[in-house]
C-alpha cells in the first residue's frame, strides 16, 4: 500500500512536467555535512547518522560526505561538483564548531550560485534547521523547550498548501501530519514563534509552514525560504524508516510514508542542479560506498554511523 501511494505521487508529480521542456539530473548527488564527535578518538573526529544516507539514497539520490576543518577551496570545489546539501541533526556548536563553520561558507556559496541562476538546494534537520536560523540571522535566537524524544503532528499554517514542499504531498499524507504524532523531535532549543516574528531577517527570508508546542511554547517546526530552494525541519524525517533505538519514534506506515514524501521531495530539488565531478573518478572517490557504517544501536540513538579522521 504504501509503495502504491509512492508511485501514486511520483506520477503526479511526473504529470505536472509533462509537455514541458524542464530538463533534469537524473543521477543526483547530495553531499551530507559531517559533524564533531563529542569525544574525538583516533579515526573518529567526526561522523555522519547512517539514517540521513539512508533517507536520499532511498530517493534516488547517491551521498558525498562532506569532511569538516576543510580549506575555503575544497569546500568550493565540492560545492561545484555537489547537486544539494543536507545540514544533519546532532549536538555541534552552532558559533565555533567545524559544522558550522563549513555550513557557513556552503550557505553563502549557495546563496550566490542561486542568485545567478544556478539551482542549488539546501537541506537542515534539527540542529541543520537551528544552523540555517543562525546563518540567516547571524544571531541566536532559540529558546529552551522541553521537545527531547516526542513525536507530534504538524499544526499548518495557511501557507503551507502554496508551498514548494508540501503542495504536491497526497490529501491522506497531508491529514495524517495533521493528526497523528509523526514528527519525531529531539531537541532542546527551539525557535520560538516569538523570536521569529521579531526577528525582521528571519520574517522576510522563510516562510513558516508548520509550528509545533511543548505545552508552554510554540515554535516554528518546518520552513522554507521564499526566494532560495532552502528548507529545514526542526523534527527528524528519517528517523521513522531509519532509527529503531527509542520507542517514540513512529514507525506507523503513515510515519514511513513521511520519511520517503519528505526525501523525494528534496532529491527532486537536487535534480534541478547540474553541478558535477571534474571525471568519474572523482566522483567515485568521493561517495559515501567508500566507507563502512559501524553498528552503534546498542550504545547509540543511532542505529548505524560513518566515522571518519
Amino acid at each position: 500500500m504504501i509503495l502504491f501511494c509512492l508511485f501514486t505521487f511520483l506520477n503526479a508529480v511526473s504529470a505536472n512536467h509533462i509537455g514541458t521542456s524542464v530538463k533534469t539530473n537524473e543521477r543526483p548527488i547530495i553531499g551530507v555535512l559531517a559533524q564533531d564527535v563529542y569525544d574525538p578518538q583516533p579515526q573518529r573526529n567526526s561522523y555522519i547518522a547512517a539514517s540521513y544516507v539512508k533517507f536520499l539514497e532511498s530517493a534516488g539520490a547517491r551521498v558525498v560526505p562532506l569532511m569538516i576543518n576543510k580549506s575555503d577551496d575544497e569546500y568550493r570545489r565540492l560545492f561545484k561538483s555537489i547537486n544539494g546539501i543536507l545540514f544533519p541533526g546532532g549536538g555541534a556548536s552552532l558559533e565555533s564548531s567545524g559544522y558550522s563553520k563549513a555550513a557557513g561558507i556552503f550557505y553563502r556559496l549557495a546563496l550566490e550560485a542561486n542568485s545567478n541562476g544556478d539551482y542549488f538546494p539546501i537541506w537542515g534537520t534539527c540542529l541543520g534547521f537551528e544552523l540555517l536560523t543562525f546563518v540567516t540571522s547571524g544571531k541566536l535566537l532559540l529558546s529552551h523547550t522541553n521537545t527531547s524524544g516526542i513525536a507530534l503532528p504538524l499544526n499548518f499554517t495557511v501557507d503551507v498548501r502554496d508551498s514548494r514542499l508540501f503542495k504536491d504531498f497526497p490529501e491522506d499524507v497531508m491529514k495524517s501530519l495533521e493528526t497523528e504524532p509523526l514528527t519525531e523531535n529531539s531537541h532542546q532549543w527551539s525557535l520560538t514563534t516569538e523570536n521569529f516574528t521579531k526577528s525582521e531577517t528571519l520574517k522576510k527570508f522563510y516562510r513558516v509552514l508548520s509550528t509545533n508546542t511543548d505545552g508552554q511554547n510554540e515554535f516554528v517546526s518546518t520552513m522554507e525560504a521564499y526566494d532560495f530552494p532552502i528548507y529545514a525541519a526542526q523534527w527528524h524525517p528519517e528517523k521513522n524508516a531509519f532509527e529503531w533505538t527509542r520507542p517514540y519514534i513512529p514507525h506507523t506506515p503513515s510515519a514511513i510514508k513521511t520519511t520517503f514524501y519528505m526525501g523525494y521531495f528534496f532529491v527532486n530539488e537536487a535534480r534541478k542542479s547540474f553541478h558535477s565531478f571534474p571525471s568519474k573518478e572523482e566522483e567515485e572517490k568521493a561517495l559515501i560506498y567508500n566507507y563502512k557504517p559501524e553498528y552503534t544501536g546498542t550504545q547509540s540513538a543511532f542505529e548505524q554511523i560513518y566515522f571518519f579522521d
